[in-house]
């Protein structure tokens, strides 16, 4: 710093002394005078320039950062209090239990027509409606076996109530939670069950595809007791076996005791995926597993 101001404190000492009254050349000196001084101004700002730039981009780097990490703990914090928050409203209200119970409200897959199972490749299915009690509508399936594809095009409702009675054996299937009668992994097993001989009849509870009523433990059984029925009032002596997955073993289980019950058991229960009791089964769910260990009242 000293060798650099050396040069302009000389130059300053030689025009103080020309600046003297006795020199006469005051005016020109007094402008060399401002001039040096604003040298000396714009010397000492312009290292500190490119330093204060630096400052302030870095002020404004760490501004952002800090405003992220807020918004991210400002989200994580609302999901820990929604988490905590879920065991206090299933027990305040009953009915959210029900719903995340049953997931009715899921349709999966979206925009299917469930009138027409043509559309998901079972062009050996009919689609009709039974009605278990008043303002309840059950949609029902009903999948020959694949031998019977070619025949069975074009044929109505009738005809495929006749083919119940047919010596091949006949699967009520009885699905689980979440979905409709239409969805891709049961679709699947349909064709399979099918292409090994089958009838295969499967349909929605009420509350759930295109069925009319509202989801109840007591009414699932009542609508699986009355399409069993159904089945045995056309199907004669053949076989009926009764297969149950997720939800539906709880209610595969159900109407078999009611069937026992009244010494009309079927031919054979498969239970797919079971539980044990509801309880059970929330605490083995990834998403329960710590709100059950901190409210077990729930």
């Amino acid at each position: 710093m000293r060798k650099r101001t050396e040069p302009v404190a000389l130059e300053h000492e030689r025009l103080v002394a020309l600046g003297s009254p006795s020199s006469g050349v005051t005016a020109p000196v007094l402008d060399a005078d401002c001039r040096l001084k604003r040298n000396l101004r714009l010397a000492g700002k312009a290292p500190a320039e490119p330093r204060c730039a630096a400052d302030a981009g870095m002020k404004r780097a760490l501004g952002r950062r800090k405003g992220m990490w807020l918004q991210l703990r400002k989200i994580l914090l609302c999901i820990l209090g929604l988490y905590i928050a879920i065991p206090f409203l299933i027990r305040l209200c009953p009915g959210i239990q029900a719903k995340l119970i049953f997931l009715n409200f899921v349709r999966v897959p979206y925009f299917i027509d469930l009138k027409k199972p043509q559309d998901q490749g079972l062009n050996h299915t009919c689609n009709y409606y039974l009605q278990p009690e008043e303002d309840v509508t059950i949609g029902v399936w009903h999948t020959v076996p694949t031998v019977w594809w070619k025949t069975a095009q074009g044929k109505d409702q009738m005809w495929y109530e006749d083919a119940l009675a047919s010596s091949h054996p006949v699967i009520l299937y009885l699905h689980g939670n979440a979905g409709t009668r239409g969805g891709d992994h049961r679709v699947e097993l349909y064709k399979v069950l099918s292409s090994l001989g089958y009838h295969v009849v499967t349909f929605d509870y009420r509350g759930w595809g295109d069925s009319i009523g509202t989801p109840s433990e007591s009414g699932m059984t009542y609508d699986a007791l009355h399409v069993f029925d159904w089945i045995k009032a056309r199907s004669g002596d053949n076989p009926v076996y009764i297969w149950g997955h997720s939800l539906g073993t709880g209610v595969a289980t159900n109407l078999v005791r009611r069937l026992c019950e009244r010494e009309t058991p079927p031919d054979a229960l498969i239970l797919e995926s079971p539980f044990t009791n509801i309880r059970e089964e929330a605490k083995s769910h990834p998403f329960s597993v710590a709100s059950i260990s901190i409210l077990p009242w729930v």
